[in-house]
């Protein structure tokens, strides 16, 4: 009889885990971070994963509620944004409207028209540039 070998499976990168009161924070923080960057209640929506705006409209309003997987991913990932372009540029009003401006990186698309093309994998694009940015080799 042939002798079976275990496979080792290939370590995979534990999920982001967030509490319920991290996920909070970050929507709060995503309401205010809206604002800032002058977006609409409908684009602050897509960025979520496509939440309703009312939905988006009760956040503001600081009826939080729970936000599963897909929106905390992107929560962390828009907080991640945010970090570097207060780390990239010392005025925050050249940060916060930064996200509004043709990008040579993104074929001269702003980086709010990528983002709001609606997948995490979108803003997670834009996160990668400016943390490359950031710490450049």
């Amino acid at each position: 009889m042939p002798q079976l070998h275990l496979i080792e499976q290939p370590k995979v990168p534990p999920v982001p885990q967030f509490t319920p009161a991290e996920v909070q924070a970050m929507q709060r923080a995503f309401v205010n971070l809206a604002a800032r960057w002058q977006i609409t209640d409908e684009q602050a929506a897509v960025l979520m994963g496509d939440i309703s705006v009312r939905t988006f409209r009760r956040w503001k309003a600081g009826d939080l509620g729970r936000a599963g997987v897909d929106t905390a991913a992107r929560l962390s990932n828009l907080m991640g944004i945010h970090k570097a372009l207060r780390l990239l540029f010392k005025e925050p009003a050249r940060g916060y409207g930064w996200i509004k401006r043709a990008n040579d990186a993104f074929g001269g698309a702003p980086a709010l028209e990528v983002m709001l093309r609606g997948q995490l994998t979108d803003i997670m694009r834009v996160r990668r540039y400016l943390d490359a940015m950031r710490a450049p080799w």
